[in-house]
């Protein structure tokens, strides 16, 4: 069982810089594949990012490529979500998401969910 915690959120001016954190319970969650997706208003849910556990493969929406950056510190459970250059369209709720399978896209394949932390880009 894994219990995610996101945090690092808030209001930013267009061109900042946020980090996200997800921190997260259970002695297997390095093993996990660990995705970050983002949900804005009156829209669905979406892909942001993803990284394996051994940190070697990730994938990038084509909207944030280039712009923010996922990593994590297996020794402290904690995933992160660098982002840079911010822009209002990436105004949303951001969720991570983990899944002991694979390296999926796709938020139907992620099992575990933290309750997101809301980010907001002003222009």
């Amino acid at each position: 069982q894994v219990q995610l915690v996101e945090s690092g959120g808030g209001l930013v001016q267009a061109g900042g810089s946020l980090r996200l954190s997800c921190a997260a319970s259970g002695r297997t969650f390095s093993t996990y594949t660990v995705g970050w997706f983002r949900q804005a208003p009156g829209k669905e849910r979406e892909f942001v990012a993803r990284l394996t556990w051994t940190s070697t493969n990730t994938y990038y929406a084509d909207s944030v490529k280039g712009r923010f950056a996922i990593s994590r510190d297996n020794a402290k459970n904690t995933v992160y979500l660098q982002m840079n250059n911010l822009k209002p369209e990436d105004t949303a709720v951001y969720y991570c998401a983990a899944t002991r399978w694979g390296a999926p896209r796709n938020d139907r394949d992620y099992g575990y969910w933290g309750q997101g932390t809301q980010v907001t880009v002003s222009s």
